[in-house]
């Protein structure tokens, strides 16, 4: 299993952050890799969200996204690379800031060797993080 986690301060409130984080069919606009982003189907608190991404190739999967106002946590629902994968968006207040902290484990249906596995999903948390503190920058100005 490869995991990757991160913690970082954004220059927003968590509500501002959490409004970017669920705004899946938003994600083209600033994740380079996701290239199409659709909601497939709403139950309460959770959606079933369509990902097509392409790292190093293009793939899809689906993800059960289940919101609360400081938690967004996924899991797997289907696809065509991994075999299981859970993940989290924790938000808490620090001042007039939001720390969020970001959690992802995967296990890939393909014989991928686990130090590639770790490299995918390692190598692109800075790039992903910084993506988001550019998409804080333009929709809210700071």
């Amino acid at each position: 299993m490869a995991s990757a986690e991160t913690s970082d301060v954004f220059s927003c409130t968590t509500e501002q952050f959490h409004k970017i984080v669920t705004d899946y069919e938003k994600y083209p606009d600033f994740l380079t890799e996701v290239k199409n982003c659709k909601i497939l189907k709403v139950e309460g608190q959770r959606k079933l969200v369509e990902y097509t991404v392409s790292v190093m190739k293009d793939f899809k999967y689906t993800l059960w996204m289940t919101e609360s106002p400081t938690l967004v946590s996924w899991e797997f629902a289907s696809g065509d690379i991994f075999k299981t994968m859970k993940g989290y968006w924790k938000m808490q207040a620090e001042g007039e800031k939001c720390r969020s902290s970001y959690g992802i484990e995967a296990t890939f249906g393909l014989l991928v060797p686990s130090p590639i596995t770790k490299a995918l999903l390692n190598v692109n948390l800075p790039n992903m993080i910084a993506a988001y503190h550019k998409r804080v920058g333009e929709l809210y100005g700071r």
